[in-house]
């Protein structure tokens, strides 16, 4: 909701439904044509009728075919660009944009005439408090994430020495510097100011990212080096390079407009969008322009009010906040992967799915023991991935590899794939003997926007009925039972051979000794027993005799739905279960015998051993305490990655929510099936495959 009088952006221009195109690209472009349809658009190849519209790429140079109709028959022009926030790669090497700006104004680099960005930028009253708390995490977001247009960029690329001036590079022919009321000339003046306004001051040029690639040239070369000056071919972070900048200058870049969110006032001289609000130093004024904008105010027009946001998982228009999320998914992925992996310890079933999370950019390379894998890993500079558990000393550095908390429609000792996995390059979640990554997300400050979306996907995971396996939805479970009067207890079972009982689990180590040591401090509660749904279906070991629970639980809930469970209970306990966190989640107390990893952070009672990490610094001073939030986010969010397997994209915690609420999630084939089946039949004889 915006103000009391909303800006209504259709008013701006109304835009036909069908639109007719002249050039092969949009016929070719799948998701340029999805993301039209998406925002109400009919496209049509042929003659249009009084009533159309036709739709032209910018300024491209198969423009002019469809701007001759459209000026022959008086019809409305649409112009389609991509938005400031595109993909991973740029297009000419295959990747689709995540947005779209569409414009039956102008276009937003062309600065001869109106567009709908600039109309916005002008007319907008930007009064709505919601909206610019958005735009501020949305700057920050992409500054923590390191995102911009492209994002090939390496984090360990060499940046130069703080304090020089940055010269940014475009590509030559591109459409956006003559629209932008320059030219290669511009070029020239551009970097001979920059050199005559910072005396004595380093000059560094920053080559376009596809000038880098060699998809393109640009209009700085070796000729314009000397002692003073000096290019920036390498993918470096946009975002660092400002960061190490007393000035910018640029013509059109879209890096002037990045160069205003990291606080600087540059020097521009072309007319891109953002010039003419006060935020940047004109050396080419646009004179209609002139209404004073704060960076909040230039952002949300730019990055939310006019693009049209397209999520490719769920195939439907999104949010900026949701274009981001999917963004961060892909190129986190990118970034982990790019250099590949040798993968050893995996199961054979599983590396399907492991080769379609860990090797879309590079296929992994599978070894069945450790020798062979560092000597590939050695041998190909790639890094080793080792299934948790199966790492050892000698094996060297390596990134743990382990089931994520949402994991799947059923259960992994069934052969069901996982929809997430962790990586973990300082130890594993469940281990405590030694810190993690996620200890350390769990100790570090929630990134800008951070809380806003933990309280959105607590809220999804709630009213769906999320858990890690989801078993409710795919069995007849028992119903619950009735709670009646007195205080309940719900005891989680678990695998008693369990990585997470042998290094997590403290004096009580079974399932049999959690029921009685629940019953002796709690005797006058109502003890509900669930199995784990492992030891119910006969894979692992954890049963207890029924003699053994007689007098200590009153109920024993076999099949039993867990959240109908943790809603009828008063109170959970529990060794190290991840049922203990989806009761956290559901507002439970929750009582640990062991030292999982949700404890020690202040939001259970622990009576287990406990990290002294997670509660004092090195030097003895208390820590801050993380909230529930705090912890969801990290545990959910930060340290998993999610697998799409409806797109088989990289994908955000919340479509992973999507696809196990609603089942929209491909089942195991029949081999996979029957080896399960075989599995189960011979669990006394788990070490012979585990």
């Amino acid at each position: 909701m915006w103000g009391d009088a909303p800006f209504d952006k259709a008013a701006v221009g109304q835009l036909p439904r069908r639109l007719c195109y002249y050039n092969a690209g949009f016929f070719r472009d799948a998701r340029l044509r999805r993301i039209l349809t998406l925002a109400g658009h009919d496209l049509r190849l042929g003659r249009p009728s009084p009533d159309d519209g036709v739709v032209v790429w910018g300024r491209s140079p198969y423009a002019a075919r469809g701007e001759a109709v459209a000026a022959r028959r008086g019809l409305p022009l649409v112009r389609v660009e991509d938005a400031f926030l595109r993909s991973l790669r740029p297009g000419r090497m295959g990747d689709a944009p995540l947005g779209l700006m569409i414009d039956g104004l102008g276009l937003h680099f062309d600065s001869a005439s109106p567009s709908t960005l600039e109309q916005i930028l002008l007319r907008h009253p930007f009064d709505n408090s919601n909206l610019m708390q958005r735009a501020r995490d949305g700057i920050g977001r992409l500054q923590a994430l390191d995102l911009s247009k492209y994002n090939m960029h390496h984090a360990n690329a060499p940046l130069p020495a703080p304090g020089y001036v940055l010269v940014v590079d475009q590509t030559r022919g591109d459409a956006s510097i003559p629209h932008a009321g320059a030219s290669a000339q511009t070029f020239t003046e551009m970097l001979i100011a920059a050199q005559e306004e910072n005396p004595g001051a380093r000059i560094v040029i920053k080559t376009h990212p596809e000038t880098a690639l060699g998809l393109r040239t640009g209009h700085y070369g070796a000729q314009h080096l000397d002692d003073r000056i000096s290019l920036c071919r390498d993918p470096v972070s946009p975002w660092a390079l400002l960061n190490g900048a007393v000035a910018v200058y640029t013509v059109s870049s879209q890096m002037g407009f990045e160069a205003i969110l990291a606080g600087h006032r540059p020097k521009v001289f072309g007319q891109p969008f953002y010039v003419g609000w006060g935020l940047t130093d004109d050396r080419n004024p646009v004179a209609r322009r002139g209404r004073a904008l704060s960076r909040a105010q230039l952002f949300a027009g730019a990055m939310i009010e006019a693009p049209v946001w397209y999520d490719p998982c769920r195939d439907r228009l999104c949010s900026f906040e949701e274009a981001v999320d999917q963004l961060e998914a892909e190129t986190r992925t990118w970034r982990e992967d790019r250099a590949g992996h040798v993968a050893v310890g995996m199961r054979a079933w599983k590396r399907g799915r492991l080769q379609q999370i860990f090797g879309r950019h590079k296929p992994l390379i599978f070894s069945n023991n450790h020798a062979s894998a560092q000597v590939k890993s050695q041998k190909t500079g790639r890094d080793l991935l080792v299934w948790a558990g199966k790492d050892t000393p000698d094996l060297g550095p390596c990134r743990r590899v382990e089931d994520g908390f949402l994991r799947s429609r059923g259960l992994g000792a069934a052969l069901v794939p996982p929809l997430s996995l962790i990586t973990d390059d300082l130890g594993i979640y469940y281990d405590p003997s030694r810190p993690s990554q996620l200890e350390r997300l769990i100790q570090s400050p929630l990134p800008p926007g951070g809380r806003a979306r933990a309280e959105r996907l607590l809220a999804r995971l709630l009213a769906a009925g999320v858990t890690k396996y989801n078993l409710s939805a795919i069995a007849q479970a028992e119903p619950a039972p009735d709670p009646g009067s007195a205080r309940r207890i719900l005891v989680v079972g678990q695998v008693e051979d369990d990585a997470s009982i042998r290094l997590g689990a403290g004096a009580v180590s079974s399932n049999l000794a959690l029921l009685r040591a629940a019953a002796e401090a709690n005797p006058t509660a109502q003890l509900m027993f669930k199995p784990h749904p492992d030891v119910e279906a006969g894979l692992r070991p954890g049963a207890i005799a029924p003699d053994d629970l007689a007098g200590l639980a009153v109920e024993i809930a076999q099949r039993a739905d867990p959240l109908a469970l943790i809603a009828t209970a008063d109170e959970v306990w529990t060794m190290t279960s991840l049922l203990g966190f989806e009761a956290l989640l559901r507002g439970k107390p929750v009582t640990c015998l062991g030292a999982p990893f949700y404890a020690g952070w202040g939001l259970t009672r622990d009576l287990g051993p406990v990290p002294e990490r997670r509660r004092r610094a090195p030097d003895g001073h208390p820590l801050p305490r993380p909230d529930l939030i705090h912890l969801l986010h990290a545990t959910l969010i930060s340290y998993p990655r999610y697998f799409d397997p409806v797109s088989r994209l990289p994908c955000p915690p919340e479509v992973a929510i999507d696809r196990l609420a609603t089942g929209n999630v491909p089942n195991p084939g029949l081999a996979l099936r029957l080896l399960a089946k075989l599995q189960g039949r011979w669990a006394s004889h788990a070490h012979l495959w585990r």
